[in-house]
């Protein structure tokens, strides 16, 4: 906690008593001490939740004519094990009372997405790998860690182990809050069973990535489902340093999907159930996804992941796993062209020796044999 200044009272021999602080540095101190226990009850639990929260950087408002003060300051937020730096989420406060007893009234976020605590309650489960930390039922909260428990070892076989080797999620209550939690409560996500963030107000060279879940859309999945989704999220959070903005959306999700779905022994038309009942149709794509093709609430969105994950499985089983590896880490490795299409062919090439045109031909040839 910040100290407030202006607090200590200086004494100085044959200068008598020392003179009061201000009034308002008085009241700042006072604010501060009531913050700091509305942030230790942020993790008081029960149990006790394995995070520090402290607020900072309090500015006091002008007090308007019924009585209440306007007041500005920032909730930091650190998950022990997890959190290299805090987590910051600005927040306006509004203080009722008179000065002496100031007592928040109000809390609310200034901008992006609100901490846990906004939507309710937060409980915890703890995983060997991972933690959950959400409003969720408790049961909920433990599968969940159950599945995260299974994805690292997963994700660790093909992705090695240089990264932090462990996950951290946030399991909300509701759908509602899932949207909240990701896109200011944007519908568009509904349909989305997990997303991975990098948490707001977190450094560049530790972005504290967050898999926010939905319950809606998570619990109705098999576990079979459930499992694919925890390890494809798992591999975006073991991928980060690999990622680039210029990374074509097709491979990220791609190998997160392959990875996923990998030693499952399920068969192409059912890992692809959409993209094969397009295929049977006549409805058969021309080329590799675009990045557009992956927003949230696009029509299309699951053929466009099935697309990602058969362009993925053709690599790994023509090339072998490593190579699929390799090839992600060039692409994040290499800068991106003024040609995107340029520059991807020439990554092909000198990543498995063939370009992006004939790339794209062996794969269309995968996609009509999802037709039977």
């Amino acid at each position: 906690m910040l100290a407030a200044a202006g607090l200590a009272q200086l004494s100085m021999p044959g200068a008598g008593r020392a003179a009061p602080a201000s009034a308002a540095a008085d009241e700042h101190a006072e604010v501060l001490a009531a913050l700091d226990e509305r942030a230790r009850a942020l993790t008081a639990g029960p149990p006790a939740l394995p995070v520090r929260a402290v607020y900072r950087n309090l500015l006091l408002g002008p007090v308007d004519p019924a009585g209440r003060c306007s007041a500005t300051a920032e909730l930091a937020v650190t998950v022990t094990g997890y959190d290299e730096q805090p987590v910051v989420y600005p927040r306006r406060l509004t203080l009722a009372g008179s000065a002496g007893d100031r007592r928040v009234e109000r809390e609310e976020g200034l901008d992006g997405p609100p901490p846990l605590w906004d939507l309710g309650a937060v409980r915890a489960a703890a995983g060997e790998r991972c933690l959950v930390l959400g409003p969720a039922d408790p049961p909920a909260l433990a599968g969940l860690a159950a599945a995260g428990d299974r994805a690292v070892p997963a994700v660790e076989a093909l992705w090695g182990s240089d990264w932090a080797g462990r996950l951290l999620f946030h399991l909300p209550a509701t759908e509602e809050q899932f949207a909240r939690l990701v896109a200011g409560g944007s519908p568009g996500w509904s349909g989305m069973a997990a997303v991975t963030v990098a948490a707001p107000g977190a450094p560049r060279h530790a972005p504290a990535d967050r898999i926010v879940v939905n319950p809606g859309a998570y619990g109705r999945l098999s576990d079979f489902g459930r499992q694919v989704v925890t390890t494809h999220e798992a591999v975006h959070v073991a991928t980060r340093a690999d990622t680039r903005a210029w990374t074509p959306l097709w491979l990220s999700e791609g190998v997160a999907d392959w990875t996923g779905y990998r030693d499952s022994g399920r068969p192409a038309r059912r890992i692809a159930p959409e993209l094969a009942r397009d295929v049977a149709a006549g409805r058969v794509p021309v080329a590799l996804p675009g990045d557009g093709d992956f927003t949230a609430g696009a029509g299309g969105i699951a053929q466009a992941y099935e697309q990602a994950w058969l362009a993925c499985d053709l690599i790994a089983r023509r090339y072998g796993p490593q190579r699929l590896v390799a090839l992600y880490r060039a692409v994040g490795e290499a800068g991106p062209g003024a040609d995107r299409e340029a520059w991807l062919d020439g990554l092909l090439r000198d990543g498995l020796g063939l370009g992006l045109a004939e790339f794209t031909r062996l794969w269309l040839t995968e996609v009509r044999g999802l037709a039977g």
